[in-house]
């Protein structure tokens, strides 16, 4: 809703200012001072490179590192996808946050690369909490999701919330 009122006069609702309407919002100055930050120009190999060290590392240190540290922390099986579903959500938006320009597709082709062979071990390695192959490789699928949504929502903290000042 567009608004005729006098500037200095706020919403009822919300108390946000009314006469401001013509003040672009944070999204369209970013836009127009960086226009390549919000569009995936394509896929970036060094960024690629670098998703695939977060992730990689964040999985062998949680997975494979802590239990070696603390054994009372043994996570096979089905327990170590458990795990590692949010690693590689955390991985995401860590990329997401650090990374200039949208960087999504990035985050999840490193989640896949290393959530074959962290699946594989898992799988190979269960004596007690056992699963079958097949959920394994669901569990994995959802990883790279959460992985997708964790990149987005670095991308979504590195720009900042999206102005609402042009709702009122």
């Amino acid at each position: 809703m567009v608004s005729s009122a006098a500037p200095g006069q706020r919403c009822p609702s919300c108390g946000a200012a009314l006469g401001d309407s013509n003040r672009p919002s944070r999204f369209e100055e970013l836009e127009r001072t960086h226009p390549q930050h919000h569009h995936q120009e394509g896929f970036s190999l060094p960024w690629c490179g670098i998703s695939l060290a977060v992730v990689g590392i964040l999985t062998a240190a949680v997975v494979i590192g802590l239990p070696l540290v603390i054994p009372v922390f043994d996570f096979e099986g089905s327990a170590g996808m458990m795990l590692a579903i949010p690693i590689w959500f955390v991985s995401g938006m860590l990329v997401g946050l650090i990374s200039p320009g949208r960087t999504v597709a990035e985050p999840v082709v490193a989640t896949f690369l290393v959530a074959m062979p962290t699946a594989f071990l898992l799988f190979s390695g269960q004596t007690v909490k056992v699963m079958p192959a097949f959920m394994y490789v669901l569990m994995s699928a959802l990883g790279i999701l959460f992985s997708l949504i964790g990149a987005y929502v670095g991308d979504r903290i590195q720009v900042g919330p999206l102005s609402t000042s042009a709702n009122h």
